[in-house]
């Protein structure tokens, strides 16, 4: 048998999680300044050396760092978030505790900023470009000295302001960081744009022919521009996940003992109170209907467009709205517990990890700020001792500080991440961690789980079966401790009857065998045929079993429905070249009868989850990198082994903690729409690493070898940062097909 763990997922409160210990708390903290892989290295470090912090996590992509707190036992005044924020400002960073909302303000603040500095820097550049054209022309004619120094000082009166304004985004950030004597990725570009300056001006005033005003002012307008489509990507990211969050519904009219109504904020609900939701409305929290029937809109949380009709029994969820009847609800959970709740803090959770690729690109960011300065020096030293003087060899050094900015290295996956979560969260898949949507992009096999998986979560119980009311009645007493979805039809089947069922205490649950319990001094126990202790012959078909000291043992059938695209998703995997595999506990005769239906060749059913386990195991020696998809507990140590996982959304609590993604609605699409991602997202964030390499590799060479201006540079380095970033948009809209693999099986 399969059922839910007590396993919460901790709740989201102005930024912060608490553990179930109440020892261990984490608090998320927006962190604006992280602009580079340096970044990430320096605020982590920071918030270590505070007391009580176990862990960091900052994120590039989100701008925002987790932090986790372990609080002593006997002193429980550990860190808070004043001293996590003190320690980010003494490392050169502004920082703030993540409230709902408030980070989406500030993006759209910084965005809107952004562009009205790119606005100058734009006018100030193509003016500044139209008189460097004219110096450019009159130089091949008979211009005049003075009207070409007439110019320069003009250009100079454009761009000293302008860049000025338009560049304090990178001034700012350079100098928090210098007076944290640290380095980032806008050092470099501050004092690219600062030499190129200066010495354009000292230039002009020396009445000299060469001048870079277009070139310092035009690297400003690029940078800008990537940083604009930046800022543009992570506000669309964010905005996904808190647009679901914002379905929440604020008021809910509670039907009270007494039957008199009244109204209350949502977050005032408490599990048991009876809830009325009119037609148009917005559900205030999870719970079961009790009177009344409707269709119920659930696209922003399962990605179904069509409703899902709901009556007597059904649940329904926070956030979905109602259509034309009016519902009445028996509130399960409230507030931070509710699904919707849970989807913002997985979403919240896969903003924070980093995958592999990431881990490479901070790791080679890391290291490239101080190389970059390293190589802008080297670049000086080496043309003053060939004799070129010191304006030259500025001049070389300026452009080699431009073009190995690091922007489009720091970008190159983070970029691609973000993109890839916010195209999966919008077809109702939550991906968890980043490197777990990485190990998809590489999978050769599929292993399905039967009922849940490949059929609907909700069975039935077959309708030939007489059972008598009082034994149903003791069944389900028993059965409605657990969540496989066997117990769970046992239990719609007695209400369905009006059969009134008395939950049991002490209910024991042996994951893969079935249910226990002492009950008036007599063993009940309700599972598999084998730890019921009867022989299958008894009756073939049946697949659940009941047995209670002194009684004959009862057998159950069930009739379970096969997920519409079941048979659609198997086959579009197989022509693709993946192995695919039903590994079920369920009895052989009702697994063979999905695995024909599904046109799986390989299936093996009566499995305890032990015996999964050895079949992932087999394949990982083979060589295998295998996909686990199940629901249940007995999948959960599967889900764990297999070498990437996912999991329904109806799938046991600790099921869902095991997975890598988890999908939403009654359709099997997500799987391959996640593969496809994966894909997709490891070929876009190798073809980054390349852009951003290969750009180094050649930019590097020729700048240092003089044949590249401080314009060239600037428009080759900002080029770089927009080719990437736009290439992981791509992702957001891209038609991707589901690319063939080599599988050996």
């Amino acid at each position: 048998m399969e059922a839910a763990l007590t396993t919460p997922i901790p709740a989201l409160k102005n930024g912060a999680t608490a553990n179930a210990s109440a020892n261990v708390e984490t608090i998320t903290l927006s962190v604006p300044d992280i602009v580079c892989g340096n970044c990430i290295r320096t605020v982590e470090s920071a918030l270590k050396t505070v007391k009580g912090v176990s862990a960091a996590r900052a994120n590039l992509a989100m701008r925002r760092v987790a932090v986790t707190l372990c609080h002593d036992d006997d002193n429980n005044d550990g860190s808070n978030v004043t001293d996590l924020i003190a320690a980010l400002k003494e490392a050169g960073y502004t920082a703030a505790e993540l409230v709902e909302g408030a980070d989406t303000a500030a993006s759209r603040a910084r965005s809107s900023e952004i562009i009205r500095r790119l606005g100058v820097a734009g006018f100030a550049a193509a003016n500044i470009m139209l008189l460097s054209i004219s110096v450019w022309s009159g130089e091949a004619t008979d211009m005049d000295g003075s009207i070409r120094d007439l110019f320069h000082w003009v250009s100079a009166l454009i761009a000293l302001p302008a860049i000025a304004y338009a560049g304090q985004p990178f001034f700012r950030s350079a100098f928090s960081a210098l007076r944290a004597r640290r380095l980032n990725m806008d050092v470099p570009i501050s004092l690219g744009i600062l030499l190129a300056t200066s010495m354009s001006l000292f230039q002009t005033v020396r009445g000299s022919e060469q001048v870079y005003f277009d070139a310092a002012i035009t690297l400003v307008f690029f940078l800008l521009i990537g940083r604009a489509l930046d800022e543009s990507m992570r506000t669309r990211a964010r905005g996904a996940a808190e647009n679901l969050m914002s379905l929440r519904a604020t008021r809910a009219t509670v039907i009270a003992d007494d039957g008199s109504i009244r109204a209350l904020p949502a977050r005032a609900l408490t599990p048991g109170m009876r809830v009325i939701v009119t037609a148009g409305e917005r559900v205030s929290a999870d719970g079961t209907v009790i009177s009344g029937t409707s269709e119920v809109d659930e696209s922003l949380i399962t990605g179904e467009t069509v409703p899902r009709a709901v009556t007597l029994g059904d649940r329904v969820h926070a956030g979905t709205l109602n259509g034309g009847g009016t519902l009445h609800i028996n509130v399960g959970v409230t507030d931070e517990n509710t699904l919707l709740a849970d989807i913002g803090r997985l979403m919240l959770a896969a903003e924070q990890s980093r995958g592999r690729y990431v881990r490479l690109a901070d790791r080679a960011a890391r290291l490239y700020a101080p190389a970059v300065h390293i190589l802008g020096l080297s670049t000086f030293v080496i043309w003053m001792s060939l004799g070129s003087g010191w304006e030259v060899s500025l001049t070389h050094a300026i452009a080699v500080l431009i073009i190995t900015c690091p922007c489009a290295l720091a970008l190159a996956v983070p970029a691609v991440q973000v993109a890839a979560m916010s195209r999966l969260f919008s077809r109702g898949v939550i991906v968890k961690t980043a490197d777990g949507l990485e190990r998809m992009g590489e999978i050769d096999s599929v292993i399905f789980d039967k009922t849940g998986t490949l059929t609907h979560e909700q069975i039935a119980l077959a309708d030939d079966q007489n059972t008598d009311s009082s034994l149903l009645a003791r069944v389900a007493s028993l059965a409605i401790a657990s969540r496989h979805p066997y117990a769970q039809a046992i239990v719609r089947a007695a209400r369905n009857r009006s059969i009134a069922i008395d939950p049991i205490e002490g209910v024991r649950e042996i994951p893969g065998s079935g249910l226990s319990v002492v009950n008036n001094g007599r063993d009940e126990r309700l599972g598999s045929a084998h730890w019921v202790g009867v022989n299958v012959d008894q009756d073939a078909k049946a697949s659940l079993w009941y047995r209670a000291d002194g009684e004959a043992p009862t057998g159950f059938r069930f009739v379970d429905r096969i997920r519409s695209d079941a048979g659609q998703t198997v086959k579009a995997l197989r022509d693709a070249g993946y192995a695919v595999e039903l590994l079920s506990g369920d009895r052989r005769e009702a697994v063979a009868r999905v695995a024909q239906a599904c046109a799986i060749s390989v299936w093996q059913g009566g499995l305890q989850p032990s015996q999964k386990l050895q079949r992932i195991d087999a394949l990982r020696a083979s060589g295998h990198k295998t996909l686990m998809v199940g629901d249940g507990l007995n999948d959960a140590p599967a889900l764990a082994a297999g070498y990437a996982s996912m999991s329904p959304a109806s799938a046991a609590d600790i099921s869902q903690a095991a997975a890598d993604a988890i999908f939403q609605g009654d359709r099997l699409g997500g799987i391959i729409e996640t593969l496809k991602v994966a894909q997709a997202a490891r070929r876009m964030a190798k073809q980054n690493f390349a852009i951003a390499l290969g750009y180094n590799a050649v930019f590097i060479p020729i700048a240092m070898l003089g044949y590249v201006t401080p314009l060239v540079a600037a428009l080759a380095m900002s080029t770089s940062s927009i080719v990437v970033t736009a290439n992981a948009i791509r992702l957001r809209t891209k038609k991707l097909p589901l690319r063939p693999v080599r599988c050996r099986v």
